[in-house]
């Protein structure tokens, strides 16, 4: 992801000169969302890698390459990486920057390759014939299901997820648009793509992630431009604020931070009860139940060991039915449970807290992940467990 973001860096360099390219660097290490999300293996990630690569051929005027780029992360690791291209495709097309049957020949190509090659190899993984953005496509497009995981409003990106990713550079990318007509040739796509994306009543930031560099890049050219003329007497006060929005995003960036450290209670349990709930004296193997809160708050196969540790993550289980399952752990969210005693709470991030004093904010903190034992299993039973504390 990161060398894919530095090929683009580059084109910058290049196209709009080493100033610009330095304030991209700033506004980029200065956000939490983006370098957070580089870390994480999800489609829309490895996707995200591929459009950098998209972008840096774009300014470097490689537009074939820019598409084929985004039709492989179309059709292999996300399918909604199409309302990217079209736009992109037709303001292309527009400006007659390409020619429409060498650009379609070129996509047809990457289409039959990429499609060939996530087929084969998906369905030796999964033992079927599969095409999953396909499956993707048609759960979140055609049945429109992907708003069982909730809804947003239309402008959610604009109101919550683009301000609290971008901080400094959302301010200025506008600017950006202002101060240099090249920006909107390069704005419009990105834009519209948001703009589409909206349309979708389940919002994720990391949906659209993607439009991300294109905004810090914006943003950089403003910044650039304030740079130049802060010794004039009106651009001295905005050059000013831009330093302040660049400071505010730095104190975000940080308070993100140390949220996101305190945000994944599930890992912490887990390594708990791997070190107190070893090999039992009633059981050989050690059968831990993980439900889908836990999974989703710190818990992944990096964490988990091997023999006697047997790990489900079966989800639709009702909280009566667990005690018939056998299981001799549980990890849940929920305090108490028929069958099993809660054994240990592990707290997490809840909200922050302004205070008068330094620093001038305080992270609360409540239990968010219970260790539940086996009531049956009396050797549990009799160790030194911490204790539960509930939420008052």
């Amino acid at each position: 992801m990161l060398s894919t973001l530095r090929f683009f860096r580059i084109q910058i360099k290049k196209k709009f000169g080493s100033q610009v390219e330095a304030f991209f660097v700033i506004l980029t290490a200065s956000q939490f969302h983006l370098l957070f999300y580089c870390t994480r293996p999800l489609p829309n990630i490895l996707a995200f890698a591929l459009v950098n690569l998209a972008y840096g051929f774009w300014f470097k005027g490689r537009l074939y390459a820019a598409l084929n780029s985004m039709v492989f992360a179309t059709l292999v690791f996300r399918c909604d990486i199409l309302l990217l291209i079209a736009p992109l495709g037709l303001e292309l097309l527009l400006t007659k920057s390409v020619s429409f049957w060498k650009a379609l020949t070129f996509c047809l190509a990457a289409a039959f390759l990429s499609i060939g090659l996530t087929v084969l190899v998906d369905s030796v993984i999964w033992k079927r014939l599969l095409w999953p953005e396909l499956e993707v496509f048609w759960f979140n497009s055609v049945l429109n299901r992907s708003s069982e995981w909730g809804t947003h409003p239309f402008h959610w990106y604009f109101t919550s997820a683009l301000p609290r990713s971008l901080l400094a550079a959302y301010p200025l990318f506008l600017l950006g648009v202002l101060l240099d007509r090249r920006v909107f040739f390069y704005i419009l796509p990105v834009l519209s793509f948001v703009l589409l994306y909206s349309k979708l009543p389940h919002k994720e930031l990391r949906f659209i992630m993607s439009s991300i560099p294109v905004f810090n890049f914006a943003a950089a050219v403003a910044a650039s431009r304030l740079y130049n003329n802060r010794k004039k007497s009106f651009w001295k006060f905005l050059y000013i604020a831009m330093l302040g929005l660049i400071l505010g995003s730095l104190a975000c960036t940080t308070v993100f931070f140390m949220a996101s450290y305190e945000n994944y209670p599930s890992g912490y349990a887990l390594k708990s009860l791997h070190r107190i709930g070893g090999v039992t004296k009633n059981s050989d193997e050690l059968r831990v139940h993980i439900d889908t809160f836990s999974a989703m708050n710190g818990i992944s196969r990096f964490c988990e060991y091997n023999y006697p540790w047997r790990y489900s993550k079966e989800e639709n289980i009702s909280l009566e039915d667990l005690q018939m399952r056998n299981f001799t752990y549980l990890l849940n969210e929920n305090s108490y449970i028929e069958g099993f005693k809660c054994l240990m709470s592990v707290d997490g991030f809840s909200r922050v807290r302004i205070r008068i004093g330094f620093p001038p904010i305080s992270f609360a903190k409540e239990p968010k992940v219970f260790i539940h034992g086996n009531i049956r299993n009396t050797d549990i039973m009799n160790r030194g467990w911490p204790g539960c504390s509930v939420i008052p």
